[in-house]
């Protein structure tokens, strides 16, 4: 059977009652209101989200970047849920609502009356996305969980001394659980829409950060932990080489990598060394992979001779994989970027000129590209409060 698409977004119809707040939560209600889901935030009056005041505002108070850019197209009602006129209301907007993510804390939710249990009893077909911090059913389940708790929980925080020999652990520099556990959170929810759709049945969900990290790291760095007993150490050898890092150019730095085995003869050739693999510490396969570490310090030892420009056209004239380094600050200058479209440069009501990325998925069917904004704390209160007052 043919399918005729009616040109409206991938969710539109489907309504989200999001009470979370951070990254975690608001990166995947973020992700279902780009696909055109209509995302209802609840934030608490005052100061709303804290992630409001993660960086410097432009105009208003409480608009950071990071809030902007994780919150576009959402609309925000502000609620002290331990009043009963306010709880009443957020009751009604859960009544109407195909779907309800938080990331409240098992007990504090039981307090308010918005557990799986009460949720479902207004309204029965409900999808209830819990984002917690651990797994309900283990001994961290009432503990908070924030990135950085994760990242040493899950033992991320001993991958940078694995690699440098520098002793003391330390996080990597993103709110990286955050956003793989939202990104866990997000496919969670559409499977269940794709759940009720087939069977009527919502369901409850829960999305532990801890389980979701561990999982997300250990496919690699579980190593030889993965077998009984232990047959090698823990880690992906590749990853924590301290000599598989950027090589040093001329003027920079520059990621080359000679994944496979059949590209170190061009790699060398490229960089003017061709008859080092001729040294039988490299003869064969087995014993190039023993001896990784010292292909990289060779080609460490060789890459200054180059610009970092006349190494990347090398690279990619010999099919070999490599980008030049480029500094956080300049990621707005990439051509390729560039190119794409990915930067577009908006003017929101309140806070004026700023950049928008895109949806980094493109797909052929209707995806709404229409500007939207991130919105100021409660600035859709009289809308919806009306709309929950008058639900049930």
């Amino acid at each position: 059977m043919m399918a005729i698409s009616d040109g409206k977004p991938m969710l539109h119809g489907i309504k989200i009652v999001d009470l979370t707040s951070v990254v975690f939560g608001p990166y995947c209600t973020h992700i279902l209101a780009e696909l055109g889901a209509e995302v209802i935030k609840v934030e608490t009056p005052g100061s709303g989200d804290s992630f409001r005041w993660s960086g410097k505002a432009a105009a208003t108070p409480g608009m950071s970047p990071g809030f902007m850019a994780i919150n576009r197209g959402k609309k925000s009602v502000a609620l002290d849920l331990k009043q009963p006129e306010d709880l009443a209301t957020m009751k009604g907007l859960l009544a109407e609502a195909d779907v309800f993510v938080l990331n409240v804390r098992g007990k504090a939710v039981e307090r308010l009356g918005l557990d799986h249990d009460a949720v479902r009893a207004i309204n029965p077909e409900i999808i209830y996305a819990h984002c917690v911090g651990f797994g309900q059913d283990g001994p961290y389940a009432d503990l908070q969980a924030y990135d950085d708790v994760i990242q040493a929980a899950t033992g991320t925080a001993t991958l940078l001394p694995r690699v440098d020999g520098d002793p003391r652990a330390r996080y990597l520099p993103s709110l990286i659980a955050d956003k793989v556990a939202g990104l866990h959170a997000a496919y969670a929810v559409l499977a269940a829409i794709i759940h009720k759709l087939r069977t009527g049945e919502g369901q409850k969900i829960e999305i532990p950060m801890f389980e979701a990290f561990a999982n997300f790291m250990l496919l690699e760095h579980f190593g030889g932990l993965a077998f009984d007993p232990p047959n090698a150490p823990v880690g992906y050898s590749r990853q924590i080489d301290p000599d598989r890092q950027p090589f040093p150019t001329a003027d920079g730095y520059i990621s080359i990598v000679a994944y496979t085995d059949e590209a170190w003869p061009r790699v060398f050739e490229l960089l003017g060394n061709p008859g080092f693999l001729d040294d039988e510490r490299f003869a064969t396969r087995k014993l190039r992979t023993v001896n990784l570490p010292l292909l990289y310090q060779e080609m460490a030892r060789l890459s200054p001779a180059f610009t970092t420009a006349e190494l990347v056209q090398r690279c990619h004239a010999a099919q070999i994989p490599a980008q030049p380094v480029r500094d956080l600050g300049d990621i707005m200058t990439d051509p390729h970027l560039a190119a794409t479209g990915f930067f577009a440069r908006r003017e929101h009501p309140s806070e004026g000129a700023h950049f928008a990325m895109a949806h980094p998925v493109r797909f052929e069917k209707s995806l709404d590209s229409s500007p939207r904004f991130a919105p100021l704390l409660g600035e859709h209160n009289g809308q919806l409060r009306s709309a929950g007052d008058g639900a049930g």
